[in-house]
Formats: C-alpha cells, structure tokens, sequence
C-alpha cells in the first residue's frame, strides 16, 4: 500500500444533502460479520451477542438469507454484500439485478423487518492484484443495482456503494493534499463518484495500517497507531499523528479536488489481526481497535473531517477458512475467537462499559485433543506428509515465527497440527490416525498463549456461508503449506 495506500462544493442544498446521509447513516459502530468459517456460531447467537455489545450496524460480504432472517426485528441496520463474481451476471441485464433486489432486499424488508439500509456492489475489486478483472463490470452492475432498488421503491431507505480499498488512491508526495485516485483508474473513478453522489450514496472505503507495517519494514510502527508521539507528517501545516487520518484525508481531497468535497464517507473495513505475524498478536490488535474506539466515542474525526465518522470494525468473529494468500494473519481479524469468546478488552459503547459481552450458550464437543504419540519419532517418513495434508485441510495459521505458538517445539507443531485437522473433522475417530504417529487424548496440550482448541458443536457440517464470504477467497496456496511446514520441522 506504500506509506498511506490508502472543500466543500457550495451550495446549500449540496450541503444539506451531505447532512442528511451523515445522520442517516452513522448511528453507533458497525462490525464486519464474515462467514468463511468451518464451523459458524448459529446466526441467532451472534445477533444476541451483537446486541449485547451494543452494536448497531452490522455489514455482510453478500446475503445469506438464514443470516437475513435471523436479524429480524432486531433493531441492527445492515449492509449487505454482492460478492465480486457476481457483478458481470448483473453488469450484463437490469433484470439478473432486479431478480437479486427481490430475493435479497425486498422480501427481507418486506417480510422479515430487517433494517436493510445499504448493498455493497463488489468489494475491493480495484486492488492491483486482480489485475483488471472488473473495471469492466463494477460500473454497470452498480447502475443496474441502483435501477432494481428504485424500481423495488427501496430507494428512500437502501442506498447503493461499493466498498474500495484505499489502493484506488495515490500521491506523488504521500502528502494527503497531493492525494487523487489512482491514474490508471481516474476516469472510471469519477464517474462511478459521479454515479453515486447524484444518488445521495457514500463512498465506501477500508483502511489497514496493519498492512502497512506487513508490507514494508521501515514504516514507522507507533504511526500505525493513534496513541502515537514519536512519527509525525506535516502536510503544509497540518500535522498528522497517525496513518489512519493521513489515509482518510487523501481520499478527502481526492473528492474535493474532483469537484465531490462534501460526499459523505464510510469507513468499510478497519481492524488488525491477532495472530499468523510478529505484529499481529493481542496486544496490538487491542491498543489499535481501542485507540479507535476511544475517537469514535468522543465523536473525533480527522483533520479533514473532524465530526463523528461513520465506521464498521474489522471484524467480529475469526474465520478459519478464508485464503491466507496475503497472509497467514487473514484468519485472524476478529475481536472475538471462534467461539465467541473474546480476545481482549474494549469498550465499544454504553452497553459494554465492562469489556466486550461473550457469546451465550455456546456448545462445544467433547474436550479431547489429537496429538503426537509420545512413542512415534519425529524421524518417522510420515510425519512430514502427515502435517502437510493436516495444515492444508485445516488451520495451522498459529503456528509459525513470531505467533501466538510459535515458541512450541517440532513435537508441539504436530500435535497442534493433528488437533486443528482432527476439530474441524468433528473429532471423528478418522481424523486422528496419523500412521504411527497420531494419538487422541483427554489432557489440554494447551501452552501459555497456544491454545489447542475444542471445536464447537454446529446443527450441520455444511457451511453457513454460499459463495462468498469476506475479503479475498481461496484455497491454501501449496506453496504456503511447503514454508509453514518446512518452519513447523525446523523448530527445536
């Protein structure tokens, strides 16, 4: 993303306009709720546990029509999601979009009460590394969209966006006034502004200072935080104490500069992860998500924009089946576990002044672990293409240098290994015969930080998500497996 990859047009009416969608819309802090998960927590268990952590938003990467149905009357407002391989179906014929406006807003809305009040069309489809597969599509499918919600008469209440990543934006300086969106893109960017702004929607967009201190080594840690004091950018004047403001105000200048400056803005995504790299670990994640939930709470915004923001965190729940291709910590963003336990504390509103309110009645399955068998031999042929097929079904994104087991020894790698495929087996009996080398047992194996986890009870083995989910899907690359794996072996 580089160092932060990530006025007002006069007029009285443009300005009332631009009052209207912030109280429309910003309310109290919203949360990514992502799907990709071997073993979900019922949908009803995580709208009582959103509400009892006074959550008030709640954004989706599509519509899961269980999910839909279970926050009826549940006084949340939604976004739901259109994921990216769907937009050249509705790119194509206003009618695939008005089919999907009838099955996944108008009978929600109509017949179930929810409180459906945005659709994202996509979700980061820009990013570089797509490499162009819908500049063609995003547009069109955003118009045709907006056509079925109007004919639907939804149009008062659900307003369309698309949630970009802040890659759309660029500046020859990495000054947030030299900010404009990126020129490979400029002209389809404004006039998808251009499209949303006469419709009275925001610009959507998400913010991870956690990925730039992942991709570049000499970024300065504390700015990726807002406590810091020790980095500071001085933008003719303005100085910036933290990457999240600077990141914001670009794209508030972008708009500004492209005649758009009172467009109202979303914050899609920001969060950090808790595991899977050195710096994702709980400790960061909590001094990051707090520091923003202490501005969010005092109402404070940016240099730029200093009202209330508009803000959903990143994310809810961990996911262990989203694709570790941009890394390992992708499983890992949620500020509870997959059990709905939480990680740490953080006060994210008036009903959870004590910390964060765990899930209720959570069931679990049987409290027994599959490990390494005292008597087989690290030595033993088996083992390395035992723990590769492991890791490649399962989750073995806590292990690894600088992670929350990376100080286990190698007979501790396996046995977690073992344990995450023989959990999201159910613990069948199956799961847990490793030629010669693989034992189940009643003792935790669980070790300071590294917990060897119980899997949860769920109604079905089936996934609760369709064909989306959050973020950037796929399987575990092989390559990934090889390195996690020669790491694994390695250790003493």
């Amino acid at each position: 993303m580089g160092l932060f990859k990530f006025i007002a047009r006069s007029g009285l009416c443009v300005a009332l306009l631009f009052l209207a969608e912030l109280v429309r819309s910003v309310g109290g802090i919203g949360v990514n709720w992502g799907t990709q998960a071997t073993h979900p927590l019922p949908p009803a268990t995580v709208v009582r546990m959103l509400q009892d952590n006074g959550i008030q938003k709640v954004k989706f990467f599509d519509a899961n029509s269980s999910i839909l149905s279970a926050l009826s009357k549940s006084g949340l407002q939604v976004m739901v999601g259109i994921p990216n391989d769907m937009l050249s179906a509705l790119a194509s014929t206003v009618e695939a979009a008005e089919d999907w406006v009838a099955k996944n807003l108008s009978s929600h809305i109509s017949s179930n009460g929810v409180d459906i009040r945005y659709v994202a069309v996509g979700n980061e489809q820009f990013l570089s590394t797509y490499n162009g597969s819908y500049l063609k599509t995003t547009l069109p499918a955003l118009q045709n969209v907006q056509a079925a919600v109007v004919k639907a008469g939804l149009s008062a209440q659900v307003k369309v966006t698309i949630p970009l990543n802040a890659d759309v934006l660029e500046s020859s300086t990495n000054l947030p006034s030299d900010g404009d969106f990126r020129s490979d893109i400029h002209g389809l960017m404004l006039e998808i502004v251009k499209f949303l702004y006469n419709n009275e929607s925001p610009f959507t967009i998400n913010f991870y200072p956690f990925i730039s201190l992942y991709n570049d080594p000499n970024f300065p840690m504390d700015f990726a935080f807002f406590d810091n004091s020790s980095s500071t950018l001085n933008d003719k004047g303005t100085v910036y104490t933290n990457v999240f403001d600077a990141s914001h105000d670009m794209l508030v200048w972008a708009l500004q500069k492209n005649g758009f400056g009172n467009m109202s803005i979303i914050v899609g995504e920001i969060g950090w992860p808790t595991d899977g790299d050195m710096n994702a670990n709980v400790k960061n994640a909590q001094r990051f998500n707090q520091g923003f939930m202490a501005r969010y709470s005092a109402g404070k915004g940016t240099p730029m924009r200093p009202g209330q923001l508009d803000a959903y965190l990143f994310s809810l729940i961990d996911e262990d089946e989203k694709s570790i291709q941009p890394g390992n910590f992708e499983r890992h963003w949620g500020m509870f576990y997959y059990d709905g336990q939480p990680k740490y504390e953080i006060h994210l509103g008036s009903t959870n002044s004590n910390g964060l309110v765990a899930a209720r009645d959570v069931k679990y399955l049987a409290k027994k672990w599959c490990v390494m068998s005292q008597s087989a031999s690290l030595q033993d042929s088996q083992v390395a293409p035992s723990v590769g097929y492991a890791c490649a079904h399962a989750d073995c994104t806590s292990l690894g240098y600088g992670t929350s087991c990376g100080n286990l020894d190698a007979r501790g790698n396996i046995s977690y290994a073992f344990n995450s495929y023989y959990q999201q087996s159910n613990q069948l009996d199956s799961a847990c015969q490793f030629p010669n080398l693989s034992v189940i047992t009643g003792s935790d194996p669980s070790v300071g930080d590294c917990r060897f986890i119980v899997m949860i009870q769920t109604q079905s083995s089936s996934r609760l998500v369709g064909n989306a989910g959050s973020r950037r899907r796929g399987i575990v690359p092989a390559v990934l497996v090889s390195s996690l794996l020669y790491m694994i072996l390695r250790m003493p």
